[in-house]
């Protein structure tokens, strides 16, 4: 099969600079069959972690922090651009690239951090998940654990077996699913408009805000989501030669990120906005399953089902992605592959002895954000010079605005995540 992947050992499996740019040429008139990476990779823009967060913000503040949510989804997608760039240019993953140039000690300094990011997402996503099951059939939380990661498991093997199109179309199809559940609920309590439109401006009402603000920011940039953008568009085109073809490849690259964020932009603002109509001012919305009961009580129990039945999905492709992520660090900065069925228990197995040892499920989602802040750094600092740097991406390096704006984006994420550190500390 021509896009077929090796188990996500993180090779182009013969599909390298020569397959990749020849396969690439008498595609690239056809846009709407290259667009799919982005889909796969906006996936952790809607994971179990960020539905806690807009929820949280549309209950306690309504309207208010909206163009938090704006602004955020504008930052990823000129950052997840730059990492499809990178992967297409060069035809490399970022890990793989950051492998090559790392010394020994250094690379293994890395790659802990990495992982342990990986790590943090798996946990934050297998806990939604599990709570989902929970909300849906009363499944107990470590055994809901278990049957997320067995699903993902599932899905990762349409991957290897049946290649990347196949994966990504399973993926888009549930990220589809995620869209109905979580926007189903605007329909019967659609948010004012005036509310809305005030929304749109800048504004905070007290430290709280601040920081829920700051987490909401700081969570929107993940730091698996830019590792593995890069490693997908390398799986699907190999490198791009130049020329023609790579600039239609770019170009199909530029309306995928932007296609498929703004799926994710739309879901993340319809979560805050679904809260802020139906469950400002309710008791109990700062946890998923306190919002759910409220959505219940709200807006019906076939309402209920629905967004339980996306919050699954976001559960069941997030933490597929999020494994993804993983073998693409391990591959590119150790240059080792485990299998599959290894690592997925591996990644699992702290989410589910958290749910066993009785951990409340919305703090640990929370404490997965935090852990995935100290990942933010390690990541874009790197990705920002690497697409400057004439000798990596030759006459497609960013140009002197775009790159300073991506400076300021790495200043502001890091800013507002050591900021919101602090306040959990101090707090």
């Amino acid at each position: 099969m021509r896009d077929r992947l090796p188990a996500l050992d993180g090779t182009a499996g013969g599909r390298g600079e020569a397959a990749g740019g020849e396969a690439a040429r008498p595609r690239v008139r056809r846009v709407p069959v290259l667009l799919g990476p982005a889909f796969v990779a906006a996936v952790a823009y809607v994971d179990p972690g960020n539905v806690a967060a807009n929820l949280t913000a549309g209950a306690r503040y309504g309207y208010l922090l909206l163009w938090v949510l704006v602004a955020a989804n504008a930052m990823a997608v000129l950052v997840q651009y730059q990492s499809a760039k990178l992967g297409l240019v060069t035809g490399r993953s970022l890990p793989e690239i950051l492998g090559d140039r790392l010394g020994r000690r250094s690379r293994l300094a890395f790659w802990a951090q990495a992982e342990l990011v990986a790590a943090a997402t798996d946990v934050a996503e297998v806990v939604g998940g599990a709570i989902a099951l929970h909300l849906l059939f009363g499944v107990p939380l470590p055994l809901g654990g278990v049957l997320v990661g067995a699903a993902s498991l599932l899905l990762l093997a349409t991957q290897d077996r049946y290649g990347q199109r196949r994966f990504e179309a399973v993926v888009v199809a549930l990220l589809l699913v995620i869209t109905v559940g979580f926007l189903a609920g605007l329909v019967l309590s659609p948010p004012d408009a005036g509310g809305v439109l005030a929304g749109l401006a800048p504004r905070f009402d007290g430290s709280d805000s601040v920081l829920l603000a700051a987490s909401m920011l700081g969570a929107t940039v993940m730091p698996h989501a830019i590792y593995v953008h890069s490693a997908l568009v390398r799986d699907r085109h190999g490198r791009a030669p130049e020329g023609e073809g790579r600039r239609l490849l770019l170009r199909a690259t530029r309306w995928d990120v932007a296609t498929a964020l703004a799926v994710a932009g739309a879901v993340n603002i319809g979560l805050l906005l679904l809260a802020a109509s139906a469950l400002q001012g309710v008791e109990g919305t700062d946890s998923i399953e306190g919002a759910h009961a409220a959505i219940v009580t709200s807006l019906g129990p076939a309402i209920g089902v629905v967004f339980a039945v996306g919050l699954l999905a976001s559960g069941l492709a997030s933490t597929s992605v999020g494994a993804y992520a993983g073998a693409t660090i391990m591959a590119g900065l150790l240059h080792r592959r485990i299998p599959l069925l290894v690592r997925r228990v591996v990644t699992i197995v702290p989410a589910v002895v958290l749910l066993a040892l009785g951990a409340d499920p919305t703090w640990t989602l929370v404490l997965s954000q935090v852990v995935l802040s100290f990942g933010i750094p390690f990541v874009m600092v790197p990705l920002v010079r690497l697409t400057r740097d004439r000798s990596v991406m030759g006459a497609d390096r960013s140009g002197p605005v775009v790159h300073g704006v991506l400076c300021v984006v790495v200043a502001l994420v890091v800013a507002l995540n050591l900021a919101l550190l602090g306040l959990l500390v101090l707090g």
